[in-house]
């Protein structure tokens, strides 16, 4: 994709044409009122519709989703899934203890100094 350079000139040539346009636009609605959004489809186009889901397609949705779910608590005998418990050992609680312990008496050693 190329880059557009104008000129200084160019962008106030464009940006009084601009004005022009608006003043003629908000002159035209003056005149004519409620009809000139009639007047601007027919130049424009007709307005884009935004796209929505209609009911019947997200009760479709929440269905699969409520069958995905009892087929996943079936499995389970009814059950919610259970995550493993994650612990310490005893033996590697008290390694981090002592290797804690260690530290501090450096700290409190460097101070008695």
């Amino acid at each position: 994709m190329s880059t557009l350079h104008l000129s200084v000139s160019d962008l106030r040539k464009a940006a009084n044409l601009k004005e022009r346009i608006e003043a003629l636009e908000k002159e035209l609605t003056n005149l004519l009122g409620a009809a000139v959004s009639a007047v601007t489809t027919l130049v424009n186009g007709p307005a884009k519709k935004k796209r929505g889901m209609s009911a019947a397609g997200r009760a479709r949705i929440i269905a699969a989703q409520k069958a995905r779910w009892a087929k996943v608590h079936a499995a389970n005998g009814g059950a919610k899934p259970k995550r493993k418990k994650r612990g310490m050992s005893a033996a590697g609680r008290a390694r981090i203890i002592a290797a804690q312990k260690a530290r501090w008496a450096k700290v409190h050693a460097a101070k008695g100094k």
